[in-house]
């Protein structure tokens, strides 16, 4: 209580609070206009929403944009793939990009740059490829004529929402709190929990009102059981994300200091470094194969094989003794791409050779290690461990839900699927906001004090 009070009494807190709301106001205004020109199948849009597919996460993403073919379909998603695009290409496969990466600032805005650029191309490509995907599986039809200037027009009505979405994500991010992009994103996770909570109760409360005690019972277990995995789930989550491994370091400007000042000292490497951008990029790039398939041609964009993307397409393992196990090729594929996502930000955050080399110019070391390459082969063996528990955790996370709903835990109702990838996201993006929110809180005081002084 005495936090949020502390909150209240901050100006700066207040405005950057309030910016944000309006802004996320805008973009909800914006996710409920319908592209002209475009009719939806709401009734198929809402089997898109339960069927767990690429489509289906990219809408999650977006906070029901997609699904209301809305100016803001797009979202956020041509501006992460460019960012993957971009950092992939600066780990020593494009020179040019390596060595803006470490040129400080200057480096920063030209790689930014760049990142907007290819946004705008891949927003174009992508704005169309699902225009295409979507009147294929005859989600939404077109009131216009079916010709070039009309899939131009609705492309461009398409794209300028994408690019005013990254605009909005940035006046967040300066002027609002947490990073744009992620609270954007936060944002359309939100949006579906009091809906899904909803359905919860409707269908184990409401339903079984009229139908006798024992049923009411059962249905009041089984909603409190909803709810507690729920919270289970979170807890689970904000446990990933605050556990860190702590590497003692000492300084050797510190001789005289105490046992307790040099045990204060200590390097940590938290067990999921790379936050929620593995899901992230995850989810974009399981979206790709179908918008990519829908420019080659209709029956391509309706292949069998792209439904490997989706979390339905199954295989049968027949084992010695006749049991049937089916295994999910869209959810192997999803869970490995968030490993690699995990390791790789990993690595892109923790740099052990740079790590190493700044701990000799500094007169830092960690006990027992060597500096230098000794250093650095150690820092890098304890980050992939930690790394690999974080990206399992995350990886069974995002899973949970394909995993209730095999077990059939919501009597065919997938709609109830407790959102493992959103509430990584929502976590994730809400402890952002606190640790900022106490950054800014910590510094007034300090003005406080100062003025004292």
């Amino acid at each position: 209580m005495k936090k949020f009070v502390s909150i209240f009494k901050n100006k700066e807190i207040v405005n950057r609070i309030f910016f944000t709301i309006m802004v996320l106001f805008v973009l909800r205004i914006g996710a409920a206009i319908t592209v002209p020109g475009v009719k939806v199948d709401q009734a198929k849009m809402n089997e898109l929403i339960s069927s767990g597919s690429s489509l289906a996460l990219m809408d999650l993403l977006g906070g029901g944009a997609l699904s209301s073919f809305s100016v803001f379909a797009l979202g956020v998603s041509p501006y992460i793939t460019a960012q993957i695009i971009i950092q992939l290409l600066s780990k020593d496969v494009l020179p040019a990009l390596t060595e803006l990466s470490k040129q400080g600032e200057y480096g920063r805005k030209k790689t930014e740059m760049a990142t907007r650029y290819l946004t705008l191309l891949l927003g174009a490509v992508q704005a169309y490829g699902i225009i295409k995907t979507m009147q294929n599986s005859s989600y939404i039809t077109l009131t216009l004529a079916d010709n070039f200037f009309t899939y131009a027009y609705i492309v461009t009505i398409l794209l300028a929402g994408a690019l005013l979405t990254m605009w909005l994500g940035d006046q967040i991010t300066e002027k609002g709190l947490g990073n744009g992009i992620s609270v954007i994103i936060f944002a359309g996770c939100v949006r579906s929990l009091p809906t899904q909570i909803s359905n919860a109760w409707t269908k184990w409360i409401t339903n079984n009102v009229n139908h006798g005690p024992s049923e009411m019972v059962k249905g009041s277990f089984q909603f409190t059981l909803y709810i507690l995995a729920m919270v289970f789930i979170t807890g689970f989550v904000v446990f990933t994300e605050l556990s860190k491994r702590k590497i003692p370091v000492q300084h050797a400007g510190k001789g005289g200091a105490s046992v307790s000042m040099a045990r204060a000292s200590f390097l940590p490497i938290k067990i999921n470094s790379a936050g929620v951008i593995p899901v992230i990029f995850a989810a974009s790039i399981m979206s790709a194969p179908s918008i990519i398939a829908s420019f080659i041609s209709a029956d391509a964009a309706k292949a069998n094989w792209l439904n490997i993307f989706n979390y339905n397409e199954t295989f049968t393992m027949n084992w010695f003794n006749g049991t049937h196990w089916k295994m999910d090729w869209g959810w192997l594929i999803y869970v490995a791409l968030i490993i690699a996502f995990t390791f790789f930000y990993a690595e892109m955050e923790i740099d052990p050779e740079t790590l190493a080399d700044n701990f000799q110019k500094n007169g830092s070391y960690i006990p027992g290690i060597r500096p230098g390459k000794e250093t650095e082969r150690y820092v890098g063996k304890v980050l992939n461990r930690v790394t690999f528990i974080g990206a399992m955790a995350l990886g069974f996370i995002a899973s949970l839900p394909i995993i209730l709903v095999w077990a059939d835990v919501f009597d065919g109702d997938n709609t109830l699927a407790i959102g493992g990838t959103g509430l990584i996201i929502i976590v994730g993006v809400a402890l952002e906001l606190n640790a900022q929110i106490d950054g800014l809180l910590a510094g007034k005081s300090f003005d406080q004090v100062r003025e004292g002084i």
